[in-house]
């Protein structure tokens, strides 16, 4: 019975002549299914054991053998936009997430946040009485709101989730993770040496969200998002994970490839007929290596796939809990990478990735020197090009690009109470677009009309659910088109034109390649000049998808936007930034922007002793960064420019009591300085800095401690310091393009 709580005639003097009424909860049907997304980063499409690889993965593998893979299912080709056409069902130009949810463009196409026009599946599932979690890797929240002043619409609990344990940019440390719990920074809750990993520690916060919800509401379904960072770099395993590939990959890339292609072949994941393409033409050959090239290179390949089973362990976990609960049968699990493999290592690999966003070149030497570091807390490591290859197995180029490497991922459905014929592969196209107008599908659930009372957009995406029960049953996807960084591509029913754009050219000289992808799994026979009525009736149709999903205007920048001046009105769009020593952790993009401008750093401190020394501000983590800090009672300052370490220290020695301790950059060129440190506005130390790096580090700023990931070798743990901060004040010039500026005199 309902009752109009208008009407008052049910309401009588006292209890005895009233009628009780409670307004009736929220409950979706009967017997419906949790829904679990399960999102792998920078995985490609042969790195899982059930799509051709080597590497172990027997639980990734369990839920193959138990439920269905897809080996025509597609994503944007980068991490931010698959994630938002994954959570809302229409396609990210339309939702304003071109690009990275770390640059906002200025464009309704690139603001870098998901439209509030585009409510995510938690967002419609919490409407109809679902319980939603998100775990793991955000990256959806513009990155200068990632900090203690928000705002926070466009954080997990602001975009329909009731609880949220992960990060929020595009990457971060495993062993020192940047965490955020709900709304508020905290700190990991144990260090590498205690045996702390980040996928470990999701996977227990993921159970601790489920098993809580199950105990207390045994009947009501839920949505769990588990976004693990691996396998996006750094690649950070357990040693034994690691140590458990080793000679696996001497033979070297090549050959991985070929081994890999031949197995997919066998299985059936890839179609009889297809070739094997020739090598991309930036990977080198094995052969030419030198003996510490491939020393290097077999490394980085062994942290990636111990990285890889460590997380297939994880997943193992949670499936066995789900087991345990009782709720595994009824659990509709989407399996996923997000992208293809990843190029940012480069041709050769890297110990610190601090490069490839700084276009610093490798350095064999001392990529060579960290060997052993490799894999563990102490390197920011990522594989280079042959291996992404090989991980894209039998399919050419790689994540940012829109062939088939960068737009063709493994999916894994696993649902036993629906999948009649486990175990089998399912051909037809789609593409992430179509996983949440799935599970709305089979829940019966109407997208909303209005969400928090914003009229929403239409879903654009197309319901696979047929694929369960139907396997021979012709697509019901007739096209979809692909953008990202210029690069573009359409496909429809089975063709596909694509074409791989070069930065600064104008786009009408691009050549656009045809593929009959129905035939050419592998993108190997180009069709462009035997069939040109059809790749222009391909190309003038991806001009009016354009159109219609808000593509244009097209943009081809890419590294360069990370390194571009904070956003107006943003948090960091300012000169002058007074920390307290209360300060939570501070994310880059808000960070005092002292990249290639004169500035200093002033902290005003109370020594109690000479012993009182600890850090006084960091910014960054092993691979670059810088760091301010009082060590055996001299003032210190180090630059970590990608593993070359610039550093001053103060003589003599400093006093005790009230102090004011300073460090000042005066810019005398492009990326170039002199560097000196103060003590009571008198210069102790003085030097030169040759360079310095226009993108710091992807790891943030922290007072009073070093508290993730140490930036400099010269303390250990988070170093803090013992005595009383007052505070800590950043000052910037605004010379970046002029004379320099002394912000401080001699």
């Amino acid at each position: 019975m309902s009752i109009d709580e208008s009407r008052r005639d049910w309401l009588g003097m006292t209890h005895g002549d009233s009628t009780p009424w409670y307004e009736p909860s929220r409950r979706p049907p009967a017997g419906s299914p949790n829904v679990v997304y399960i999102v792998l980063d920078d995985t490609g499409f042969a790195d899982l054991g059930c799509y051709g690889s080597e590497i172990r993965t027997p639980h990734v593998d369990r839920l193959a053998r138990d439920g269905l893979r897809y080996n025509n299912f597609h994503t944007t080709t980068l991490c931010s936009p698959t994630r938002a056409c994954l959570l809302t069902g229409r396609n990210h130009h339309s939702v304003g997430m071109r690009m990275l949810a770390n640059v906002d463009s200025g464009w309704p196409s690139g603001r870098g946040r998901i439209s509030p026009r585009a409510g995510t599946v938690a967002e419609m599932l919490r409407g109809v009485g679902y319980n939603t979690f998100a775990v793991g890797k955000w990256h959806l929240t513009p990155t200068d709101q990632i900090n203690a002043a928000g705002p926070y619409d466009q954080w997990p609990l602001g975009r329909g989730f009731e609880r949220f344990y992960g990060f929020m940019d595009g990457a971060t440390d495993q062993f020192h993770p940047e965490l955020v719990h709900d709304n508020h920074w905290v700190d990991p809750p144990a260090r590498p040496e205690d045996g702390y990993h980040l996928s470990e520690d999701l996977v227990d916060r993921a159970m601790g969200m489920l098993s809580e919800q199950i105990s207390h509401a045994v009947d009501k379904p839920f949505l769990l998002y588990l976004a693990f960072g691996a396998t996006h770099a750094p690649h950070h395993a357990p040693r034994a994970y690691v140590d458990g590939y080793r000679g696996v990959y001497d033979g070297g890339w090549e050959k991985i490839r070929e081994e890999r292609f031949a197995r997919q072949v066998a299985s059936g994941i890839v179609p009889p007929g297809t070739q094997l393409p020739p090598s991309n033409p930036d990977v080198p050959k094995w052969d030419d290596l030198s003996d510490g090239q491939r020393r290097v290179c077999v490394r980085l390949q062994e942290a990636y796939a111990g990285f890889l089973e460590h997380t297939d362990a994880q997943i193992g976990r949670l499936l066995d809990f789900l087991t345990r609960v009782g709720e595994l049968d009824n659990t509709l699990i989407f399996l996923l990478s997000d992208n293809g493999a990843a190029m940012e290592g480069g041709p050769y690999g890297a110990v610190t990735r601090a490069r490839f966003f700084n276009g610093v070149p490798e350095d064999d030497a001392f990529n060579l020197a960290h060997l052993d570091d490799i894999g563990g807390p102490r390197a920011d490591n990522h594989y280079p090009w042959g291996w992404a290859q090989a991980s894209n197995t039998p399919l050419r180029w790689y994540k940012y690009h829109t062939h088939e490497g960068g737009i063709r991922d493994p999916l894994i459905v696993h649902w036993p109470a629906r999948i009649t014929d486990p175990g089998a592969i399912r051909t037809q196209f789609h593409h992430v677009v179509d996983i949440t107008p799935t599970v709305l599908d089979v829940l019966g659930v109407t997208p909303p009309d209005e969400v928090n009372g914003v009229p929403q957009m239409p879903v654009h995406g197309t319901s696979l659910a047929y694929t369960f029960a139907e396997p021979g049953s012709p697509g019901r996807k007739h096209h979809q088109y692909f953008e990202m960084f210029g690069n573009r591509a359409i496909w429809r029913q089975g063709w596909k034109a694509v074409t791989k754009h070069q930065p600064g050219v104008d786009y009408g000289s691009d050549r656009w390649e045809l593929y009959h992808l129905d035939e050419d799994f592998s993108e190997s026979r180009d069709l462009a000049r035997s069939h040109p009525g059809k790749l222009n009736e391909l190309v003038e149709l991806w001009w009016s998808e354009a159109g219609r999903y808000d593509v244009l205007p097209l943009d081809d920048r890419s590294v360069e936007l990370f390194r571009a001046p904070p956003k107006p009105g943003s948090v960091a769009d300012r000169r002058v930034f007074t920390y307290y020593p209360e300060t939570s952790h501070v994310h880059p993009k808000a960070a005092p922007p002292t990249q290639d401008v004169s500035h200093t750093i002033t902290a005003y401190v109370v020594r109690d002793d000479a012993s009182t020394d600890g850090v006084l501000v960091s910014y960054g983590n092993v691979g670059s960064g810088y760091v301010l800090f009082v060590k055996d009672n001299r003032l210190h300052y180090e630059y970590n420019y990608c593993g070359t370490r610039y550093t001053l220290v103060s003589e003599p020695e400093l006093p005790v009591g009230a102090l004011t301790l300073a460090f000042a950059f005066s810019r005398t060129g492009r990326f170039r300085g002199t560097a000196r440190l103060l003590v009571d506005g008198r210069v102790t130390a003085r030097t030169t800095f040759p360079k310095t790096l226009s993108f710091i580090s992807l790891a943030g700023l922290d007072i009073g401690r070093d508290a993730l990931s140490p930036v400099s070798e010269s303390y250990r743990d988070e170093f803090p310091f013992r005595g009383q901060i007052e505070r800590i004040v950043y000052e910037l010039a605004d010379d970046s393009d002029h004379s320099p500026v002394e912000l401080l005199d001699d």
